[in-house]
């Protein structure tokens, strides 16, 4: 593969990883919510560009990502009924869940900083 081709799928993990880090940092920060449809458009650049990184170091960040926000979205459906029985259980459990995206995004960027695959 071509050093811009490269270069080019880098740029994309950026876009995705910062995409990410928004939607992480707004879950995180009461009323910084700036919505999900950053986080849809990241999951879609993913989804499209994870074929053009088949072979090289950067497809496992694009598996990362995937995996990270799919992970996340049944995690959030499956403790959403604490909201309903209990709200202080519900904010706790997003609130992990949160944090466990943003350690995930943070991590990953650190990786791909660093040119390095991230293990998945």
């Amino acid at each position: 593969m071509t050093d811009d081709r490269l270069d080019g799928l880098k740029s994309v993990g950026w876009v995705s990883y910062i995409l990410h880090l928004i939607v992480a940092v707004g879950a995180v920060l009461p009323g910084a919510q700036p919505g999900a449809v950053l986080l849809i458009v990241a999951l879609v650049i993913d989804l499209v560009k994870k074929s053009d990184a088949a072979g090289t170091w950067q497809e496992s960040h694009f598996a990362w990502r995937i995996r990270t926000v799919l992970w996340a979205g049944v995690l959030y459906l499956l403790t959403a009924p604490l909201f309903l029985l209990f709200l202080l259980p519900g904010f706790l459990a997003w609130g992990l869940i949160s944090i466990w995206f943003l350690y995930r995004i943070v991590k990953g960027m650190v990786c791909m900083n660093k040119d390095q695959a991230i293990d998945i």
